[in-house]
């Protein structure tokens, strides 16, 4: 199983898909789902959705990973073919000046770009320890015009991602760009693999969505089409185990999966998720009983696609089950391929489990 997922994660980190722009990573995605006797469709939005159908007097689950990145657009050409960008999504202006950049070109051809560094000798005691802003940021792909830009297929609306890069770290580790979040469509499709040979199970739809990073909503049209009584979205939980992060928990890279307990943004977005008491009671369980560590998170300043889902129809029971990743919205990201495999059987067993009469009945409940 590990080799599956690891073989599908390094190459669906490879392919660049800025949110808003996931076709190639969709197209991808179905190629696999179909080689595996799946089919799928594609929504108005972009997102692609394969049901396995099941036992439809069982709750119905929607389970979600998100298949865009965070990254850039070109928001100018200046006349020296030098190139101005707007951020997409959560990036750090701090971990951009010097990395290696894409720019996605139309037919599927790329063009590589650096961001640019003041070169040190020039700077001044003042700028040595300033994060630049990222209006002030300027890409150089070696163009030496505007004119030569354009005609190279650059324009306005470019998509700029960090140069894809894997970096396999001592024991299953893995380092690279957009681990957040194809580590978790790699599960999806192992989740895919396995499905189709377990019986008595719910229906389960997998959606794999488009803008998560850009607004977090690219999952609605099919929480909305598909209305499931379950929502249970996959993504990246922050490891809190170097130095500067221990105080934000005691999440552990290679601790196993993580079961999100609480999220809020905070900031902007003043949205979040409460997991339902009943998938909280069944991912415990399950991970007891099958002898899988499960880790727990609370934490402001992220959240994902269910605090949108949980407000669909009458309710969606919603819960966010992740791995644990390090560096996370850098260029450079880190996951345990362990964990990956660790959360793809915890949500295999919990899936069987709910054929055993689980109750979304909040009342039925402790809190």
């Amino acid at each position: 199983m590990q080799d599956r997922i690891k073989h599908w994660t390094k190459s669906l980190m490879m392919i660049p898909g800025l949110s808003g722009f996931e076709g190639n990573v969709r197209r991808y995605i179905r190629a696999e789902l179909k080689a595996l006797g799946i089919k799928a469709k594609t929504d108005m939005l972009g997102n692609l959705i394969a049901t396995i159908e099941g036992n439809t007097s069982l709750p119905s689950v929607m389970l979600i990973a998100h298949m865009d990145q965070l990254g850039l657009i070109v928001r100018k050409i200046e006349s020296s073919g030098l190139i101005r960008a707007e951020r997409v999504g959560g990036v750090p202006e701090r971990a951009l000046a010097a990395q290696e950049v894409v720019l996605c070109l139309p037919g599927g051809k790329t063009c590589a770009g650096v961001i640019a560094n003041k070169s040190h000798h020039a700077t001044g005691p003042e700028e040595k320890y300033r994060v630049v802003p990222y209006q002030e940021l300027y890409i150089d792909c070696g163009f030496q015009s505007a004119d030569e830009a354009v005609q190279a297929g650059v324009n306005v609306g470019t998509p700029i991602v960090y140069a894809p890069n894997i970096v396999e770290l001592a024991g299953s580790r893995l380092a690279g760009t957009s681990v957040d979040d194809r580590a978790a469509c790699a599960v999806m499709l192992e989740l895919a693999r396995a499905l189709q040979d377990l019986r008595n199970l719910p229906t389960v739809h997998l959606v794999f969505s488009v803008l998560e990073e850009f607004n977090l909503r690219g999952a609605l049209p099919a929480a909305q089409s598909l209305l499931p009584d379950i929502c249970i979205q996959l993504d990246l939980a922050l490891a809190t185990d170097t130095p500067d992060m221990g105080h934000r928990g005691d999440v552990e890279l290679g601790g196993g999966p993580v079961m999100s307990m609480f999220s809020f943004h905070g900031r902007g977005t003043l949205n979040g998720c409460i997991p339902h008491p009943a998938l909280v009671h069944l991912f415990q369980t399950t991970a007891d009983a099958e002898n899988i560590l499960l880790q727990r998170s609370a934490h402001i300043g992220a959240l994902t696609e269910t605090s949108y889902v949980q407000l669909v129809g009458k309710g969606v029971a919603c819960i966010d089950m992740g791995f644990p990743a390090r560096y996370t919205h850098s260029a450079l990201e880190v996951c345990d391929l362990a964990d990956l495999e660790a959360l793809t059987r915890l949500l295999l067993a919990a899936l069987r489990r709910i054929g055993d009469g689980l109750s979304l009945d909040r009342d039925d409940y402790i809190e």
